[in-house]
């Protein structure tokens, strides 16, 4: 087969170039240029950093493969980074890998691989996709720790019927290292990839979305469920449902610690209450409605679905019902819980994902 590795620079994606060339599939690589921070000192911890391309050009040398550089700069930003910073402006949580893999990755990306002739797309994710007599399945990957199904929500059916994802089935990380010593690959020791790629070095997410967005940056006040002033904020941007840092004299209220329950935009206010009455009562609630919602099967319409939810990429399922409409969808959990208007919504059966949205702000009208 041809096949097209989407190569990051990072081990994962290079040692999958490196398996499909081993077992005699003609590779072609090709690197996303997302941003440029020419003159910034790399940031450790970042993904799809300058330093990357050139190690997934060194990797393809290496193999012994055509390597491609695409410059999706500009769609990068209007696609990603601006979403980001109106999201933050919206009072939002947003999560900007999601936006990231169904946009230049999944989308852009590609329709590259079909443009060049390739017979398939794989990456470095770790998922497992499945092939069964009623179609295509998208799963967790076996290594529960590295597993990022959560990210690839939005994949579509159409998408996965493209892709491959061959580090799914390893057990762990230290199997892949080995595969990349075992090619000489020269990312084997080369550092997993944890912040987001687009902030530059020294800055935090408040200073980009100030940036982008200087119509809301400044102070405004911190208060109670009741709107009772408790104390000052250092702008909403800096700030996220379920935050208990910069909450300053606020941060405990008659010796109980407190966390941001909501972000009121308009009003410049942060909304805080009691850390250990967050689910219960304390700013968290049981329905929610959901947009964007990308199903990997049939749509529940009428009778609704019993299925586990993941509202967060490194959290347990929940219990929960969810029914389609026309306008998404609306969520019922078993038991409340705090989370953040614009965060992804996975639905889980066991392994398998079943689709997923993004929390919207307004409950659905049994819960307003």
């Amino acid at each position: 087969m041809r096949i097209l590795v989407a190569m990051s620079g990072g081990v994962d994606s290079s040692v999958v170039a490196g398996l499909l060339t081993e077992a005699g599939h003609e590779v072609v690589g090709a690197t996303l240029q997302l941003h440029d921070h020419r003159g910034d000192t790399p940031k450790a911890g970042a993904c799809c950093a300058g330093r990357d391309i050139d190690d997934a050009r060194r990797v393809a040398d290496h193999i012994g493969v055509a390597h491609y550089v695409i410059d999706a700069e500009q769609r990068f930003r209007d696609s990603v980074i601006a979403d980001f910073a109106d999201s933050y402006a919206r009072g939002e949580t947003p999560v900007p890998c999601v936006q990231c893999n169904r946009g230049v990755k999944f989308t852009d990306l590609l329709g590259l691989a079909r443009e060049l002739g390739a017979d398939a797309m794989a990456t470095g994710h770790y998922v497992r996709r499945r092939q069964t007599e009623g179609g295509i399945e998208l799963h967790r990957a076996r290594d529960a720790e590295r597993d990022q199904s959560w990210f690839l929500f939005a994949t579509t059916a159409r998408q996965l019927d493209f892709l491959r994802f061959p580090l799914g089935e390893m057990a762990d990380k230290g199997i892949v290292r080995a595969h990349a010593d075992r090619l000489g690959l020269v990312v084997a020791d080369k550092p997993d990839s944890q912040d987001l790629c687009f902030v530059p070095p020294g800055a935090g997410y408040g200073d980009l979305v100030e940036t982008l967005r200087p119509d809301i940056a400044g102070d405004g006040d911190i208060v109670d469920g009741d709107g009772r002033r408790l104390g000052r904020h250092q702008g909403i941007a800096r700030y996220t449902v379920g935050q208990t840092r910069r909450l300053g004299i606020a941060a405990s209220v008659s010796g109980a610690r407190q966390q941001v329950l909501a972000i009121e935009p308009a009003t410049r206010r942060i909304v805080i209450g009691p850390r250990d009455g967050g689910s219960r009562g304390g700013g968290g609630r049981r329905g929610w409605r959901l947009r964007a919602m990308n199903w990997l099967v049939p749509p529940p319409h009428a009778a609704g679905l019993r299925c586990a939810v993941q509202l967060r990429a490194r959290e347990a399922t929940r219990a929960a019902s969810i029914r389609a409409t026309s306008e998404g969808a609306e969520l019922l959990l078993d038991e409340a819980a705090l989370a953040a208007p614009g965060q992804a919504c996975v639905l889980y059966d066991g392994a398998r994902v079943l689709g997923g949205g993004f929390l919207c702000r307004e409950p659905p009208e049994q819960e307003a």
